[in-house]
């Protein structure tokens, strides 16, 4: 009988650096020498194609909110996939999930459906400019919507422009995008809803991640957006593609008590399948009826993929696991063990940092806390964070270098945040050497 022989390291890097720009499909910054190729994950552990086992702390970008390769998400995939993959069009599967949808957002009367995040809140955008005739929008400095063009702007700051002049992520943003993005600093309520006010007939729409990548709203700071928008008639919409079905059945606005006017949901949502969707009021929901085509109240949105009945009958698996009772309360007591961790860790290593997060989210701040904007997160030690993740990289713990938000999983438990936390002692144990 032949043995089999895994590939080295070096092997399987060398052939992901040959077709992939930097051996990523983006964003993963890894050195050659750290750069893997994932095999197989089952939990929360993932094996690479050279055979190293890993603690993963990305989780598919939080998109694998249960696990991988969770049994009822892939018995209902199993089910649904031999009777056809994609109709691009209403399925029993895309039907009965929008109807959980609308019953359990309270921002939605209804919804559709497209296959990412991305689509999701770019939808809303063009629903927004549409219902108010008007291009401008005010989003958040530092928040990520999406790969197109507004969703990148003002993401990180370099030159710190003054309020609300946007800063373009790269090249291929054409100056005309960013004239019409206003940008205001997150939990600065007062320059938000002066900045609302001042704007108000230019702004269609106000966009923003109810937890600000990793920084929690402080209290009344949503209350003071949602009101603003109310005053000057601008749409409010709700980036929930990472707060959605993770901080709360009901998302972000359950656990902080806002409701808007449009919301875009993704990553969870598919249980690590493709799958957007985006919904809200009745009357803005309208505009998307295909009778009004030719008509200036119309507004053009579809998806090829977008509700396809595999990722749908995934979805309804993952609602109905979310939707068990103290579902998310662990998932809180999760998120609590390993931030206080992570603190305890920090301080016996004598490093000036801090942890932020909400939920079953964790990430790093070199600078003492408390820690509410974008700007004083930039304005820390980012180097040392790309030290601190790398380091915990080469310990066989799976995560974004950039050193952005730590996800937590249901089919993470206690022990494994023991271990991960013994990592990364050793980890931080470098930075001071």
């Amino acid at each position: 009988m032949a043995t089999i022989v895994e590939p080295t390291a070096a092997e399987v890097a060398d052939r992901s650096w040959r077709v992939f720009p930097a051996g990523s499909n983006g964003e993963y910054g890894v050195p050659h020498d750290l750069a893997v190729v994932i095999d197989r994950g089952r939990g929360c552990r993932i094996r690479d194609l050279a055979g190293r086992e890993y603690l993963d702390f990305t989780m598919g970008w939080g998109s694998v909110l249960l696990g991988h390769a969770h049994e009822r998400v892939m018995d209902a995939v199993v089910r649904q996939i031999v009777h056809g993959s994609n109709f691009a069009h209403v399925t029993t599967r895309s039907l009965e999930l929008a109807e959980r949808l609308v019953a359990l957002s309270p921002a939605c009367d209804q919804v559709r459906f497209c296959a990412s995040g991305t689509e999701a809140t770019l939808q809303c955008v063009r629903l927004a400019r549409g219902a108010r005739r008007r291009g401008g929008i005010l989003k958040f400095e530092g928040a990520y919507h999406g790969q197109h063009d507004l969703g990148t702007t003002s993401l990180f700051g370099k030159e710190m422009r003054p309020w609300p002049h946007p800063e373009p992520l790269g090249a291929g943003i054409p100056d005309a995008e960013s004239g019409l993005v206003f940008v205001a600093p997150f939990n600065d309520a007062e320059t938000a809803s002066d900045l609302i006010a001042r704007h108000a007939d230019e702004l269609a729409a106000v966009i923003v991640e109810p937890l600000h990548r990793c920084l929690p709203p402080v209290p009344g700071f949503l209350d003071a957006v949602r009101a603003a928008c109310s005053k000057h008639g601008v749409i409010l919409i709700f980036d929930e593609v990472v707060t959605g079905f993770r901080l709360a059945v009901a998302g972000a606005q359950e656990r902080y008590g806002v409701v808007p006017d449009l919301v875009a949901y993704g990553k969870a949502l598919g249980g690590g399948h493709p799958l957007g969707a985006y919904g809200g009021r009745g009357d803005i929901m309208e505009i998307v009826r295909e009778e009004r085509l030719g008509g200036g109240e119309y507004v053009w949105t579809a998806s090829t993929l977008g509700g396809n009945p595999v990722s749908c009958a995934a979805a309804l698996a993952v609602l109905d696991e979310i939707e068990v009772p103290g579902f998310h309360r662990r998932l809180d007591h999760l998120g609590v063990c390993l931030r206080h961790g992570m603190e305890e860790a920090i301080a016996d290593a004598g490093i000036e940092a801090t942890v932020i997060g909400d939920g079953p989210l964790a990430q790093v701040v070199f600078r003492r806390g408390p820690v509410t904007s974008s700007r004083e997160i930039w304005q820390s030690a980012p180097g040392l964070g790309r030290r601190l993740m790398l380091g915990l990289f080469a310990r066989g713990v799976f995560l974004n270098p950039m050193g952005t938000k730590l996800y937590l999983s249901a089919a993470h438990d206690e022990q494994v945040i023991a271990d991960f936390l013994g990592r990364f002692r050793s980890a931080l144990a470098d930075l001071v050497a």
